[in-house]
Parts: C-alpha cells; sequence; structure tokens
C-alpha cells in the first residue's frame, strides 16, 4: 500500500462491468468546500487512464469538459460518481458536495461507499462540519483516511496540518493518526516557499519523485535520513499498536527489526477495520504530466488498505409489510436487493438513478419491484410497483459507457426508472424486499412559493412533485392553515438550486413570498355577545336569535360548545346549527382572519319563529354572536412556539444563547454532551427562527446544528401583534 513499487499500469482506463465483488473499491470523498475533491478526482481519474496525457476524455471529451460538467451543474452541489481501473480492481469514486446545504447527497455518498477519504486543505484546516462528518463515520465503523491538498499555497505546512488532523480526529487515540508519506520539498523560490516535489515513503524508505510529471522511484539522500526515522518510528508503533499479533510490539521494543511486509499486512488491515487512519498528500498533476503528485500513493491505499464490498455489513432488509428478512451480505448469486442513492433528470433520456448494489446481479432490460418507505410528511407518495429498466451504465462527465450487468457491491447508472426515488430499494419482482433507509437531515429553512403565472401553475404540481422525488432532503408542504406551498430546505444554497431546477429543468416560474407562520387567536377574558339574523321578504322570511356567552379556556382545549338554553327558546333542531355556525366562524377567526381557538362558547336563549326559522338562519345567528362577543372583548393574537434543540461546541454556547434570547427564546435548560459540545434546550416563537437554519451556521461558524419541534400556541406581546396587523392591512 502506497510503498508498492511498480505495481500500477500505465494507463488502466474507465471502469467496465467489475466480475467479483473483491475486485470492487467504493470510495466516497469528504470536505468542506474548496478543500479540493473534485480536483483530486481529476488528478486521480488522470493517473488511472482515465483521460490522457494531453488531458483528452476517452470517447471524445475533454478534461475540461468533465471540469465543467462537475463545477456548473448545480455549484458542485450533487453526488457524481467517477468510476476507474487500477491494477485490476474497479474505483467507484464518489465525490461529495462540500456545501453544508448539501448534506443529503453526502449521507447518500456514505451510503453508497465502503470507505471515507476525508479531504483537508493545507491553507485552510479543519472546519467544524468536517469533525462532524468523522463522527457520523466513525459511528458507523466507517473506515477513513486523510488526504492533504494545497500544498503548493505558501502558507502550506504538512507536518503542522497532520498534527492539526490528529487532534480534530484523532480525540481516542492521536497516534491512530499518522502520515504514511512525507513530503519532499524542492529549492525555494523567491518569496521562500520550496514547492513540493515528491513524497518520502516512510516504510520502505524510498522516494518517490514527481518533480518530472511522472512518478520515479529513488534512495533518499542522507539528508533525509534524520527527517525520516523519527516519523518512521511512530508510524511504526502506532501501527504494531493496531496489529492482532500481541508480540509483535515486544518483539519491536525488544530490538526485533519487523519484516516490511507484516508492518504492510497489519497496516492495510487496520485501515479496512476502521482503527487506523492514514494520512497522505496529493497534488494536482502539471500541464502536460501525467501523474498529479501522491495519486498513484492514493490509489494503492484504495486498492490494498480500504476494505472490499464482502467486508461490510449489509444494511438490515425487510419484506414490504416489515417482516425481517435475511440476506447474505454481497453475494452476486443472491437475491436481488439494491438501493437507488441518487435520482436525476436527464433531458434526453428522462429519470436517471445511481444505484448501488447490495446483493444479487442487476442486468438490463430487467423487470424489477421498486419498494419506497414513502416520507409522506416529506411529500414522498408511498410506493410499490414493478418497473422495467432500461440500460445501465458507468457515467464519466457527459459519458455513459454501457454495462453488461452491476453485480453485489458494485454501483451503475440505470435508465427509465420512472417510478423510482432516492431512497428506494429495487428487488426481484417476485420477492419484494425493502431495505432499512439511512438517515435523511430534517430540512428546517421555509421557502413559500406561488406560481408566476396561470401557464406556471398548471405546471407547479408536477415539476415540485419531480423535484422533492430527487431530493429526500427536501419536503414539500401544502399548509392548510395559512393556505401556501411551502418547500422546506436545508440553507439557502439549497433553496437558490431548488429555484434553478424548478425554472431551468422543469419549466415552471415561481414567485418567493414571505412565509406565514399558523397564529391563532382567542378571548382574553370572558365575553357576551347575541346574534340576530331576522329578514322578511316574499316568500318565507329568515328568524333566528341567540346569545352566548364566550369564556378562555387553557392552552390545547380547543373549541367547546355548551347548551344551557331552557324552556325552548331555541328549539333542540336548531342547537347544533348554532354550534355548526359558532364553529364555522371560528375557524375564519373572528378579528384578524385566524383561527378562534381554546375558548368555550355557551348558548344561553335565544328566539324562534314557527315558520322564518331554519338551519341556515341559526348557523348564521351563532356566527353573528360570536362576531359581537369578540367586538366587546379583548382578543389575543396567538403565535406558535418551537421547542429548539441546538448542538453547538462549547466556544459557542454564549453567542448561540444569547441569539436565542433575542429571539424571544426562553432558555430552559443545557446538558454536556460528547466531543466538547452543549445541548442547549430552549422555547421561541416560531416566527423568530424563520431563517435560523442560516443564522445559526453563522454564529456558530458551522458548528452548531438544531431540531425543532412544536409545542404550543402562545399570546403574542401586544406591540408585535399590532405591527403585524399593520403589515398585514398594509398589503
Amino acid at each position: 500500500m502506497g510503498d508498492k513499487a511498480n505495481t500500477h499500469p500505465g494507463a488502466a482506463g474507465r471502469a467496465t462491468a467489475a466480475d467479483h465483488p473483491a475486485s470492487v473499491r467504493n470510495v466516497v470523498l469528504v470536505g468542506h468546500s474548496g478543500s479540493g475533491k473534485t480536483t483530486l478526482v481529476e488528478a486521480l481519474a488522470l493517473t488511472a487512464g482515465a483521460v490522457n496525457r494531453a488531458g483528452r476524455v476517452e470517447d471524445g471529451g475533454t478534461v475540461s469538459d468533465y471540469d465543467e460538467i462537475e463545477h456548473r451543474q448545480q455549484r458542485s452541489v450533487q453526488l457524481s460518481l467517477v468510476p476507474v481501473d487500477w491494477d485490476g480492481f474497479k474505483i467507484n469514486i464518489l465525490d461529495t458536495p462540500g456545501y453544508a446545504d448539501f448534506v443529503g447527497e453526502l449521507r447518500a455518498g456514505l451510503r453508497a461507499a465502503d470507505a471515507a477519504l476525508f479531504v483537508v486543505s493545507a491553507s485552510d484546516g479543519v472546519d467544524g462540519s468536517t469533525r462532524m462528518l468523522w463522527e457520523e463515520c466513525a459511528a458507523v465503523g466507517m473506515p477513513r483516511a486523510i488526504v492533504v491538498t494545497h500544498l503548493e499555497s505558501a502558507r502550506s505546512d504538512f507536518e503542522e496540518m497532520t498534527a492539526t488532523c490528529a487532534r480534530a480526529f484523532g480525540a481516542d487515540d492521536p497516534d491512530a493518526v499518522l502520515p504514511l508519506y512525507l513530503p519532499l520539498h524542492g529549492a525555494a523560490g523567491p518569496d521562500g516557499h520550496a514547492p513540493v516535489t515528491g513524497l518520502i515513503g516512510l516504510l520502505t524508505q524510498q522516494l518517490f519523485d514527481y518533480s518530472s510529471g511522472e512518478r520515479k522511484e529513488a534512495d533518499p539522500g542522507p539528508e533525509q535520513q534524520p527527517l525520516i526515522e523519527t516519523a518512521r518510528n511512530r508510524l511504526i508503533e502506532g501501527i504494531i499498536a493496531e496489529s492482532e499479533d500481541e508480540t509483535l510490539m515486544d518483539r519491536y521494543l525488544g530490538g526485533e527489526k519487523i519484516d516490511l511486509k507484516t508492518l504492510v499486512q497489519d497496516l492495510e488491515r487496520a485501515v479496512a477495520r476502521g482503527s487506523f487512519f492514514p494520512v497522505l498528500a496529493a497534488a494536482p498533476a502539471a500541464e502536460g504530466a501525467r501523474q498529479g503528485l501522491g495519486t498513484v500513493e492514493l490509489l494503492e491505499l484504495i486498492t490494498g488498505g480500504f476494505p472490499t464490498p464482502l467486508e461490510r455489513p449489509a444494511p438490515a432488509v425487510t419484506t414490504p409489510d416489515g417482516a425481517p428478512r435475511e440476506v447474505t451480505a454481497c453475494d452476486p448469486d443472491g437475491p436481488l436487493v439494491a438501493e437507488v442513492v441518487k435520482t436525476a433528470s436527464d433531458p434526453y433520456v428522462g429519470r436517471v438513478s445511481l444505484v448501488r448494489v447490495f446483493s444479487g446481479t442487476l442486468r438490463p432490460d430487467a423487470t424489477v419491484h421498486v419498494s419506497g418507505h414513502g416520507l409522506t410528511d416529506r411529500g414522498h407518495e408511498d410506493h410499490d410497483v414493478d418497473e422495467r429498466i432500461g440500460a445501465l451504465s458507468a457515467p464519466f462527465g457527459k459519458q455513459q459507457r454501457a454495462l453488461t450487468h452491476c453485480i453485489a457491491g458494485d454501483l451503475a447508472s440505470v435508465a427509465k426508472l420512472s417510478r423510482a426515488e432516492t431512497g428506494d430499494t429495487l428487488s426481484a419482482k417476485d420477492d419484494p424486499l425493502l431495505m432499512e433507509p439511512w438517515q435523511m437531515p430534517d430540512p428546517l429553512l421555509p421557502l413559500a412559493i406561488e406560481a408566476h403565472s396561470k401557464a406556471d401553475e398548471d405546471k407547479l404540481s408536477q415539476g415540485l412533485g419531480r423535484l422533492v422525488a430527487e431530493d429526500p432532503t427536501m419536503r414539500l408542504e401544502q399548509n392548510q392553515n395559512t393556505h401556501q406551498v411551502v418547500l422546506w430546505c436545508l440553507g439557502e444554497a439549497h433553496a437558490d438550486v431548488a429555484l434553478e431546477r424548478l425554472r431551468n429543468r422543469y419549466g415552471v416560474q415561481v414567485d418567493v413570498v414571505p412565509h406565514k407562520v399558523s397564529l391563532r387567536e382567542t378571548f382574553a377574558g370572558p365575553s357576551t355577545g347575541r346574534g340576530r339574523h331576522v329578514k322578511q321578504s316574499g316568500g318565507h322570511g329568515q328568524f333566528a336569535i341567540c346569545e352566548i356567552e364566550v369564556e378562555p379556556l387553557p392552552n390545547g382545549s380547543g373549541i367547546e360548545f355548551v347548551d344551557k338554553v331552557v324552556g325552548g327558546a331555541v328549539p333542540r333542531q336548531f342547537i347544533p346549527s348554532v354550534e355548526k355556525g359558532v364553529r364555522a366562524q371560528a375557524a375564519k377567526g373572528v378579528v384578524a382572519g385566524y383561527p378562534l381557538i381554546d375558548v368555550r362558547v355557551t348558548l344561553k336563549d335565544g328566539k324562534a319563529h314557527s315558520v322564518d326559522s331554519s338551519d341556515a338562519a341559526f348557523q348564521t345567528a351563532g356566527a353573528l354572536a360570536l362576531r359581537e362577543a369578540a367586538r366587546e372583548a379583548t382578543i389575543h393574537l396567538l403565535e406558535p412556539v418551537a421547542e429548539v434543540t441546538v448542538l453547538v461546541g462549547d466556544d459557542y454556547v454564549g453567542p448561540v444563547m444569547s441569539d436565542l434570547s433575542g429571539r424571544r427564546g426562553r432558555v430552559v435548560g443545557t446538558e454536556q454532551a460528547a466531543g466538547g459540545r452543549t445541548l442547549v434546550r430552549a422555547e421561541v416563537p416560531e416566527i423568530e427562527i424563520g431563517r435560523y437554519a442560516v443564522d445559526l451556521r453563522s454564529v456558530s461558524h458551522g458548528t452548531a446544528r438544531f431540531d425543532r419541534s412544536y409545542a404550543r400556541h402562545e399570546p403574542m406581546p401586544q406591540h408585535i401583534a399590532e405591527r403585524l396587523r399593520e403589515q398585514e392591512a398594509g398589503t
């Protein structure tokens, strides 16, 4: 791994269909925006021979085309797959977005991969969101390695960056985060910065020189030996500490020289089981060069140290009705179990699904069963349907290379799955199965939209349906209280992309309008009202009089109707009519047009006419009585209050609590959480946290996340209520 000499091919090319899971490696690149993930993917593709030295992609495209695809498509906010061949292995490289708003795409990449490559910039360091993603991988035991990029920066310091990674990622054991190579620097330039021209392998003590654009092996000079010795001894001790051979450390400390083959095997086993996390360095190839610095070492790490799909436990599988089902992990001859990890719409071929096969073998033109989890709260319908899939292909930029099959452990693009959505399970039509879903982040930024024109209104429903089918992190809400269509997103960039897709991909122009919260009204104290509906014209007239008393009830009581009429003043058959009129008026509101809640309405008295009284007349009288009672009373405007929990690093607890107080929030408690973080619990009016998903990121420098849930409605301060009424009157 990394120190194997001359095992790589000159040009391996783009991947074809794999024939055995042991020859597949699925690796996801993780890192914040600007860390260099996409550039690294290009460098790995170049070294693997997927593009040639002149920068031309096989079958016609160019490297610049590929770069444009990955950067221009939604500002690199989508999960993308680049399969390459290296040394007899098929490597599926999954490039994930670095924007926090697109963590759903990243989670999909983690689901599809068997190991993660964390990309960190030598000039920027490790941010809070990357630390949290590391913890997510640790929680599921995913093997990880670290790649340091941007070594060409004058501010870069590989040794300091390695120490930073050990502090950030090796909290339990810093000696489990160690470099496999040290950078070799060339002559310093006028600015005093010495560029990195090669790497020194610590295990083999070999020098790998990339200065010519090709990897050349040499022996290090005497001046490099002191540099190597300390780092090499620490690396060997770190590897031996993870060895399954308990005698190895005693033998090493006793002066025995440990065989290089044993060290490499122990290193590979420790990386594969997720107990050792090597640090490597990489840089893109210079113009005209064939190999970027460190790319060979990375490819060797992936093929030699990262686990095969056979080593990954399969997610839990059930039948569609929930009965557990045992499925042998990664058996190409087993029952078909595959998962849609990404859905996209292509203007020429329609819907295209990126699929990870966990069991069985997927073939073109086969009929499969598509099972969906529903997620009705996010606008996804539940479905169990049979569909005939189209062609299978391996994507590369604009190219799609046809595949004859896709075995367990491999990934492929599938055409013509018109009903399948991200997160759905594909299985045999005569043996339908359903995989346990991966965790989806909860979208907490509301985006209220309206169709721009009548033509857009006709297309809006279909466009929104296709939008949420592609992105399960988006929630579509048709709010019955505010009568708004609301897209719940993860952040501003997520919302911008949603609008852009509606406009350009689905041809729907929408207008963004202010998001409304579901306000309510209630009586501040008791009141009485008289409803008189008396009309006389030709034929039957209308006659109904009722007198009511209204009194407030505790929070959550709703509308309570009580009949206390005596002596038949209101005939029994018309009492339900009065109640119906009261409830209808309560639903419309009595002052500002918001629903009335938490009151008891008591019918005390009334009058009827033997001919002119009717159900409709008493409904009208009931409504009039409630409106009159409201005119004589103080009406409170009620606002929804949310229970908010914020998980934040200890360094930002103060700013977060201060920000919550500024939103009229009440902090109800704090408690310590793992990893130097604090859980803050608060109650905050929902009208104050419409943009909290955006603002919290700024306050906490991206280190916090929050959840919210409805708690109750409670009176809004009078001055805010008055301002709100004035604003609505002005519109």
